[in-house]
């Protein structure tokens, strides 16, 4: 009796611990997305992230998700994956779109349109580096046609400050980075649709109002310093979005 009274108070006591973890879990995010800390639209951390930040098991941080998910707190989509595809070919993009394009055995040749030092001042405010590197380039199909339209931005900083003399390391803006230190590790990547400007045009050969597919992708190494913000306008004739969602049956 008295063994079994024992495991029986253990088993109260590990019961009553777990729910005071997901507790926790729950208000604390509750409390961050009332704040506007998470706002709406904005992607939670991943969940090994999260498990780790407030040291609790996946199965409790799943459990404290569920029920912010049925307070209406967070909505969730799972299984769900996007690839960017030119001409049908799935884009690697984990190490930019220069060698996604260059790794798929797409024939496309690079021009590189501006190479120069500039500043930068809502990049200044948000990661402090002083002055950049502006790196414009644009991009030609098998056909001969403009097909996309890139504008990087890296820190001046490291040596990357001297590429306007130098040049790009084997007229490659990743090799450059990587030879200053700099390898992508992560980052976040928003792609829409607009317009081109007449500038924009003009560069691509089109005309004024032409839609193309927007990306905007700010990469981080990691030492979670910032290394490049890239705009790309991308031809959707030949580049698409591609969307898995749901569990494959």
């Amino acid at each position: 009796m008295r063994r079994g009274a024992v495991r029986g108070i253990n088993l109260y006591m590990i019961r009553h611990v777990r729910f005071d973890k997901k507790q926790r879990v729950i208000d604390e995010l509750a409390r961050r997305i009332e704040t506007g800390q998470l706002g709406s639209g904005k992607i939670l951390p991943g969940e090994h992230q999260l498990a780790e930040e407030f040291d609790v098991s996946r199965g409790t941080l799943r459990e404290a998700l569920s029920e912010l998910k049925r307070r209406n707190y967070i909505a969730t989509q799972a299984g769900v994956g996007s690839v960017v595809t030119y001409d049908g070919i799935a884009l690697d993009q984990q190490a930019g779109w220069a060698r996604a394009l260059a790794g798929s055995g797409a024939s496309i040749a690079t021009e590189v349109l501006e190479l120069c030092r500039v500043e930068r001042p809502e990049l200044t405010a948000r990661f402090g580096h002083e002055a950049f590197v502006s790196v414009v380039r644009r991009r030609r199909g098998a056909d001969g046609s403009l097909v996309s339209l890139e504008r990087s931005v890296i820190p001046a900083v490291d040596g990357l400050e001297n590429l306007p003399d130098s040049g790009l390391l084997f007229d490659s803006l990743t090799a450059s980075l990587a030879a200053c230190g700099y390898v992508g590790d992560h980052g976040d990547q928003w792609i829409g649709a607009e317009p081109l400007s007449d500038a924009d045009a003009l560069l691509l050969d089109r005309a004024p109002g032409s839609i193309f597919l927007k990306a905007l992708r700010t990469t981080f190494d990691r030492d979670k310093r910032f290394m490049e913000q890239v705009e790309s306008l991308l031809d959707p004739v030949h580049f698409r979005l591609h969307l898995n969602f749901g569990d494959a049956q």
